[in-house]
């Protein structure tokens, strides 16, 4: 089954089950939607058999498509503060893949407590590494579970870019400071159930912070792709879910540039200044 035909399955089953929650999981069928776009390459390196985890399932709809192609998921997901409405989501997906075939096994914990005495082929997450308590922890516990040559993807906000995506909102160089200036968008964010919790969860992580880590891992080595960011800008364009939850002058902006053929261009800033980062840690054979 495709992924549109996976996701309109499953819409339906959550139109059912938990109608309440369909712009919750619209967005979250578009995320998923893009995140097995951006994992296709890694998939289709992935050697016959070999075991793959996401860290930060979310409401599972990309592991239970993955486990649905038949790929051997295991997906960390503790459903963290200011995601309530994730666990009720996350369990109608799961029930929907049950019956489908396709359950990944999940273990719930936080990815800085997650062991395991199998080795993974591939490790990954969208969004995720920004909520984490500690990166330095997460990239660790990864790394002892990844076969040698193998990597950890991962794609999260830059902070050193100033603006958060979560919130829609300028940054002003520190955390604190941001919420002393932005405290009322951020309190009165009302597409959040939980807009304190979100806020209390991000830990601010920067291009320079996964090189510090790194450094003082001599069993990983790190690349950042470019790429990723001119296909995140042109999501704002071409998916209305996605755009509908940034500016409405960011996204004219990002679709002007679109007609000129300029967010391309985006791909050549360096990573260090771009917003997103899309990381690959690989453990060294």
């Amino acid at each position: 089954m495709s992924v549109e035909g996976f996701l309109t399955a499953l819409r339906r089953s959550i139109a059912g089950r938990v109608p309440h929650l369909l712009p919750l999981f619209d967005v979250m069928a578009g995320e998923a939607r893009f995140a097995r776009a951006w994992l296709d390459g890694d998939l289709k390196r992935l050697p016959d058999e070999g075991l793959v985890l996401e860290v930060g399932g979310g409401v599972f709809i990309l592991a239970c498509h993955l486990a649905r192609e038949g790929f051997a998921v295991t997906a960390i997901e503790p459903t963290g503060t200011g995601f309530g409405a994730f666990e009720e989501l996350g369990s109608a997906v799961l029930a929907f893949a049950a019956g489908e075939g396709a359950t990944p096994r999940i273990v719930r914990c936080r990815a800085e407590e997650f062991t395991s005495e199998s080795r993974f082929a591939l490790a990954f997450s969208v969004n995720v590494m920004e909520h984490v308590e500690s990166p330095a922890t997460v990239i660790a516990r990864l790394s002892a579970v990844l076969l040698p040559g193998c990597s950890y993807h991962f794609l999260c906000p830059n902070y050193l870019f100033p603006y958060e995506p979560h919130f829609n909102i300028p940054t002003f160089g520190t955390k604190a400071l941001t919420l002393r200036l932005m405290h009322r968008r951020i309190s009165g964010n009302s597409s959040m159930q939980d807009p304190a919790g979100v806020w209390r969860s991000l830990n601010w992580i920067t291009v320079p912070a996964v090189r510090r880590i790194v450094r003082g891992d001599p069993s990983l080595q790190v690349a950042f792709s470019t790429g990723s960011v001119a296909v995140m800008l042109e999501r704002a364009v071409s998916d209305p879910t996605f755009a509908r939850r940034r500016s409405a002058w960011m996204v004219a902006a990002l679709r002007a540039l679109s007609r000129l053929r300029l967010l391309r261009l985006a791909g050549l800033v360096p990573p260090i200044f771009q917003p997103v980062m899309d990381v690959r840690l690989t453990k060294r054979a």
